[in-house]
């Protein structure tokens, strides 16, 4: 008869790690006590008995000073909150998966979501689940979930976030998930099944279908030994459920061709040997898989090796990895990656396979510290190397500025940047760049030294060629632009319409006339910008960027005519009169005969530049476009239309009297 054992019996790692946690607490030395059992197994339980560590039901039955181990299946809120009135320490054995489901269904429960929990309400798993949030709903599989919707037809409407028992088994939950998403409007689901439970689940049905018998090793009050028993009824004649290897009669496993074995996560390597050496002893043909996976449960790790594993839990702090050894993996967040703008839940995911490095191994606690980060950073290098070679271009971020110039982290690299390679104005901060995405060029390597340098320049000068390449293959005049204004001077902008600087001459920019570029436009600006002319062989283009299709000409002449009054701005002092702004891009000239109604030396003894005054339009001359304007003329006019009898300026007189008193005489028309 041929033996053969499930390569995922026994421990998973949040049952491992719990154990693991309670041995160490006993060794501390001071009192401590588990918060109701650890795990689902007796046989554990008297082991950490016999190590000194309690037993307590409720919080309030902890001595005081006692340390709290919290078991692997969690504790709700108030548990929590309890122990932190009375100032106890805590050792949380909750499994990482668990947790992670606290975290989801509190933070549902503050965004006002209606959590519904798939699983058994009597599991201490799941009431601790529920004790994390206010008004939680747990059924235990689809047929409950429609009789809920049934029952208010408003629950379908409801925003619901549905979570399952980690050893909940793959049929009950896909049923469930199934019918939500059919039947609710609103809801999100989260698959929270431990990725260990369903592949232990999948190899026992595995076993169970081709096995003619089946021997399941787990506590009786284990849930998820319970369901492995389950399953493997359906698919197998014999099953035999034992806790221990004194339960087991070989005798009546004889004839059977051949036999699987599986165990619960609850069930230690120990019990699994016990069982494993009985069977022997009745002379069972083990086969060499069997032995496979105790040599590799023993396995001793070093430091440098590559190791690959499942990932089992992600935290704030650490990610949980199985190995399927006797160790308990982990990744500090700080050794995942050196990206600072990447998160953790991006990297990697509960259930998929990673590989990694040994930083350090613990062989007393069982533990070991993992690094993906100094992994890549090896295949960084040859990724680097090969960059150069190729002459390929590489995006990092910049981490930091140093003395000279900037480091980039090109999947754990430190690559320098110099100041003149950074692509960045002489005059501008290189702090700019700090926390930023760029593109690069490697341009030296020295892996001994540990060295290697880039050029952001390069690339934006190779991108900038390319660009103008095209700009030049297909520009042609009056075609539209959108450019960025990258530098001013007197005479004009010069704008950037990829790869290309144009220059729009400070006439060009607006209808008004202007002094300097800066009254219209600034650097940086996104402007819209048409071509005017160009020489391809002297590499110059020259850019408009006001409306031609509103004629300033035609705006006047559709609004004035001679003799009409206008508001006009002066625009220019000239020694022969003055220049004024009557709608932009058309200016009129006051001659200085008609700027006041006497004489003057100059214009500026009157007018300045930028004061507004009402005109009156002399003369246009619609061939030559120029346009006559008098202040003189308006107040004439004014004149002429005061009444007869008012006393006007030219009857005021002054004269004296013999005590040199001026006197104003009122001289009339007589």
């Amino acid at each position: 008869m041929k033996l053969e054992l499930a390569r995922s019996a026994g421990f998973c790692y949040g049952v491992r790690r719990a154990v693991e946690l309670a041995e160490e607490a006993a060794r501390s030395g001071r009192p401590c006590v588990m918060l109701g059992p650890v795990i689902h197994n007796r046989n554990v339980i008297d082991y950490l008995k016999g190590l000194g560590v309690g037993v307590a039901d409720t919080p309030e039955e902890v001595p005081d000073g006692a340390a709290v181990i919290i078991r692997s299946h969690g504790e709700c809120r108030a548990v929590h909150e309890a122990l932190a009135r009375r100032g106890l320490a805590v050792v949380d054995a909750t499994c990482p998966n668990v947790a992670r489901i606290h975290r989801i269904v509190a933070e549902a429960e503050e965004k006002g979501r209606q959590v519904l929990i798939i699983g058994d309400p009597a599991h201490p798993e799941v009431r601790a689940i529920a004790g994390w949030c206010g008004h939680p709903v747990v059924l235990e599989g689809a047929g409950e979930l429609e009789a809920w919707l049934s029952k208010d037809p408003k629950n379908r409407e409801k925003p619901l976030t549905m979570v399952a028992q980690t050893t909940s088994t793959r049929a009950i939950w896909d049923s469930a998930a199934e019918k939500a998403k059919k039947e609710c409007t609103n809801t999100k689901i989260f698959d929270t099944i431990c990725n260990a439970t369903c592949k232990r689940q999948s190899e026992a049905q595995e076993l169970a279908a081709r096995c003619g018998a089946m021997v399941v090793v787990g506590g009786r009050e284990s849930s998820n030994t319970r369901r492995l028993a389950e399953l493997c009824k359906a698919l197998c004649p014999m099953v035999v459920w034992i806790e221990r290897a004194a339960e087991l009669e070989p005798s009546t496993l004889y004839r059977k061709a051949s036999i699987g074995i599986t165990a619960g996560a609850s069930t230690p390597g120990w019990i699994i040997k016990e069982v494993y050496n009985k069977m022997s002893e009745e002379n069972f043909e083990i086969e060499e898989s069997f032995a496979e996976m105790l040599e590799k449960s023993i396995k001793t790790l070093n430091t440098g090796d590559k190791v690959t594993g499942v990932v089992t839990g992600i935290t704030p702090t650490e990610i949980y990895v199985d190995l399927g050894t006797k160790h308990a993996g982990y990744i500090p967040v700080s050794e995942l990656t050196d990206d600072p703008t990447v998160k953790v839940e991006d990297l990697v995911k509960v259930g998929e396979e990673i590989e990694t490095y040994v930083m350090r191994v613990n062989d007393q606690e069982g533990v070991v510290t993992l690094s993906k980060k100094r992994l890549d950073t090896v295949k960084s290098w040859d990724d680097i190397e090969q960059a150069r070679e190729e002459r390929t271009t590489v995006e990092g971020v910049v981490t930091e500025e140093n003395k000279g110039g900037v480091v980039v982290n090109i999947k754990g690299v430190r690559v320098f940047v110099p100041a003149s390679q950074t692509g960045l104005p002489r005059e501008a901060a290189m702090s700019e760049l700090v926390k930023k995405k760029v593109r690069l060029r490697i341009t030296e390597v020295n892996r001994a030294r540990k060295r290697v340098v880039g050029s952001i320049r390069a690339v934006e000068a190779e991108e900038r060629a390319a660009r103008a390449a095209e700009v030049w293959a297909n520009i042609e005049a009056e075609k539209r632009y959108t450019g960025t204004v990258k530098s001013l001077t007197s005479y004009g902008a010069f704008v950037d319409i990829g790869g290309v600087d144009g220059m729009v001459h400070v006439s060009e920019l607006s209808w008004s006339r202007i002094k300097h570029p800066s009254e219209v436009v600034s650097v940086g600006d996104t402007v819209e910008v048409y071509v005017i002319s160009y020489d391809p062989e002297k590499k110059k283009i020259s850019l408009g960027m006001k409306d031609r299709s509103q004629n300033p000409w035609e705006v006047f002449t559709g609004k004035y005519n001679i003799g009409d009054t206008a508001s006009v701005r002066v625009v220019k002092l000239m020694t022969f009169g003055a220049f004024a702004e009557i709608v932009p891009g058309v200016d009129g000239l006051i001659h200085i005969s008609q700027i006041a109604d006497h004489r003057i030396d100059k214009p500026g003894d009157v007018l300045s530049e930028g004061q507004t005054v009402d005109v009156k339009i002399t003369d246009i001359d619609y061939d030559n476009q120029k346009v006559s304007l008098s202040i003189r003329a308006l107040l004439e006019d004014a004149q002429r239309t005061q009444p007869a009898d008012a006393p006007g300026e030219d009857a005021l007189v002054a004269s004296s009297d013999s005590e040199g008193t001026e006197v104003a005489s009122d001289f009339s028309a007589e």
